[in-house]
Parts: structure tokens; sequence; C-alpha cells
């Protein structure tokens, strides 16, 4: 028997049982099981490849983050991943994997995958959704940070700055639109 036959006869009762669990867990729908473990395992290849690096490199870790840059680093990767995940600008990233559905609040797009199943859908659900790209967005943080501490602030500065201008452009459009205008609370004023 040939080791490529070995391996089929071994490998059998794993697909069986892979197969299963899949038909158990996705209860008809077309989820993308083995494109999300495809995306896992891609994941933990480039942290495991990004982590080789900065230890041949022979880089110290911090001992610790103070804190101002973790809430850097934080604001960053939010804005960030959602500037990915639903900035009409970076459509042409998500395209191959998602359809336009239409506008979705202020300056973002809504987006459904394409393709049902396999690796395509599973990248345009990790491409559409922002709480998905924060950790792929937060990993390229810390190991920027880690390695290139000064440019990484500096990106991250600039992510915050642009969430911090987004906040206050939705003020000042609640500002223009008499959203911060006193209600009347039904007050007869016939007194």
């Amino acid at each position: 028997m040939s080791l490529a036959d070995e391996v089929l006869r071994i490998g059998a009762p794993v697909r069986r049982w892979a197969r299963t669990q899949k038909r158990e867990y996705t209860n008809g729908e077309p989820r993308p099981l083995a494109g999300d473990l495809g995306a896992m395992g891609v994941y933990v290849g480039l942290v495991s490849a990004a982590a080789a690096a900065v230890r041949a490199s022979g880089r110290e870790l911090p001992e610790r983050i103070p804190v101002g840059d973790a809430f850097l680093l934080t604001v960053a990767t939010f804005r960030l991943a959602r500037r990915i995940a639903k900035d009409p600008v970076t459509a042409p990233i998500r395209a191959p994997f998602v359809r336009f559905e239409g506008p979705s609040g202020h300056a973002e797009v809504a987006e459904e995958v394409r393709e049902h199943g396999g690796a395509k859908h599973a990248v345009g659900e990790l491409l559409t959704c922002p709480f998905c790209l924060a950790q792929w967005v937060g990993t390229g943080f810390v190991f920027g940070y880690v390695t290139a501490p000064k440019a990484t602030r500096l990106a991250a500065l600039t992510m915050t700055m642009v969430a911090g201008s987004d906040v206050l452009q939705f003020v000042y459009d609640g500002i223009q639109n008499g959203g911060l205008a006193p209600q009347s609370e039904g007050v007869d004023e016939e007194d």
C-alpha cells in the first residue's frame, strides 16, 4: 500500500467526523467552516512568522505598554478595522468577495457576501465585519509597536485622529440638524 493510500485510509474517519460536525452545526445553511478554518490557519501562520521574526531580530518585548499607547492603539484598531470593512473608498478590496447592497449610515456601505461556502465566503465575511477585522488589525498594530514603535504610534495617531474627527463630524451634524436644541416638554404656556 502506498503512503498516499495509507494517509487516505487513516484520514477517512477524521473526514467523516468533520462532515458530521459541519452538517450538525450548519443546520442546512451554507456556512464556510473550511474557509474559516483556513482563515484561522493563515492568522496563526502570520502571527507565528511575525513572532519568529521578532525573536530572531533580538528585539526586547516591552515589559508593559503605557496606558496612553494602549488607548491610542485601541482607538486606531477600531477606526482602521471599520475603515477596511465599511468605507466606500476601500470597496475595491472587498469587491471580489461581496456585493454592494446600498448605503449604511454616514459614509459607510452595506454589502453581502457573494459566494456561500468556501474560502471566498470566509474572506467576504472577514472583510465586511469590523469586529472580525479588529483581531487582525490589532495584531498588526501590536507587532508594529514591538518592531517600530515610533512609526506605529504615528500611524495609530493618524487613525485615532480620524476617529476623533468622526465623532466631531457627528456632533456638528447633530447641531446643524437641531439634534442638540432644547426640547419642549409639552408645557402649556397659557398660565
